[in-house]
C-alpha cells in the first residue's frame, strides 16, 4: 500500500483519484481549501487535509506531505484569470516542488496540458497564459532530480471511462475521460519504475494497465 499525498484533491480529476487510490488499497491525503469539502472527500477514502496553495508555505505544505510515497500535483485555477492561474498552476506548482524535496519525497506525478490543445482555433489570452504557465511549470519539474512523471492528457471530459487509453512520449491529440485520467495515474503509483518521462494520454484501444507496463519495458 502507499501513501499518496494530492494537492488538487477536491477537482474533478483529484476526486476520481482519491476514490480509485481507496479503491486498490492506497492511502490518499487529500489537499483542499474549503471546509464543505471535507465530507466528500473523507466518504471518497481518503484523509482530509485543509491548506491552501496560497496560504501555506513550502515548510508547512512539507509537514502535510511528510512519510509520503508520492505527490500528485493536480491543482489548478481552472480558468478563472490569470492571476489565479499564475499563483496556482506556477506558483503553486514550484511551491509543491520546494516542499518534496523537505519532505524528502521523491515521486511526483504532474497532471499538466497537452501542447496541442485548442491549437489552430482562436484562443484567448487567458488560455495563452494557461499554455505558457503550464509549460513553465514542465521545465521547471524536468530540471529537478526528483523521480517526476509529467502526464498530458488531451481535452478532459467527464463521461464515463472505459479503461483503455493511448499513452506515450508523442501522440495525436484527442479526448481523454478524467476517470480514465486517475486510473492512469493509479497505475503510476504502483509502477515506480516509469519515471523521467513525460506521458501524453488520450482515449484509446490499450486497457491502461498494459500502456503503463508498455512504458516500464521502454
Amino acid at each position: 500500500m502507499s501513501k499518496v499525498f494530492i494537492i488538487g484533491a477536491a477537482g474533478k480529476i483529484g476526486r476520481r483519484l482519491v476514490r480509485r487510490l481507496a479503491d486498490r488499497g492506497h492511502q490518499s491525503l487529500a489537499l483542499h481549501r474549503k471546509p464543505e469539502q471535507r465530507g466528500e472527500l473523507q466518504a471518497l477514502g481518503g484523509t482530509p487535509i485543509a491548506g491552501s496553495l496560497l496560504d501555506l508555505d513550502a515548510q508547512g505544505l512539507a509537514q502535510f506531505m511528510s512519510g509520503s510515497d508520492a505527490v500528485v500535483f493536480t491543482a489548478g485555477a481552472g480558468g478563472v484569470g490569470m492571476e489565479l492561474t499564475n499563483a496556482i498552476d506556477g506558483r503553486g506548482l514550484e511551491l509543491s516542488v520546494t516542499a518534496v524535496k523537505l519532505a524528502g519525497i521523491k515521486r511526483f506525478v504532474l497532471v499538466s496540458v497537452f501542447p496541442d490543445a485548442l491549437r489552430g482555433g482562436r484562443v484567448s489570452e487567458g488560455f495563452e497564459n494557461y499554455i505558457a504557465v503550464k509549460k513553465q511549470a514542465d521545465v521547471r519539474l524536468v530540471e529537478t532530480d526528483l523521480d517526476w512523471i509529467i502526464v498530458r492528457p488531451g481535452t478532459l471530459v467527464d463521461t464515463p471511462g472505459h479503461g483503455k487509453v493511448c499513452a506515450d512520449v508523442a501522440i495525436s491529440y484527442g479526448n481523454v475521460s478524467r476517470d480514465d485520467v486517475a486510473a492512469t495515474i493509479v497505475e503510476l503509483v504502483e509502477q515506480p519504475a516509469v519515471n523521467r518521462i513525460i506521458i501524453e494520454l488520450t482515449q484509446g484501444d490499450m486497457p491502461i494497465g498494459d500502456a503503463i507496463r508498455r512504458l516500464v519495458r521502454r
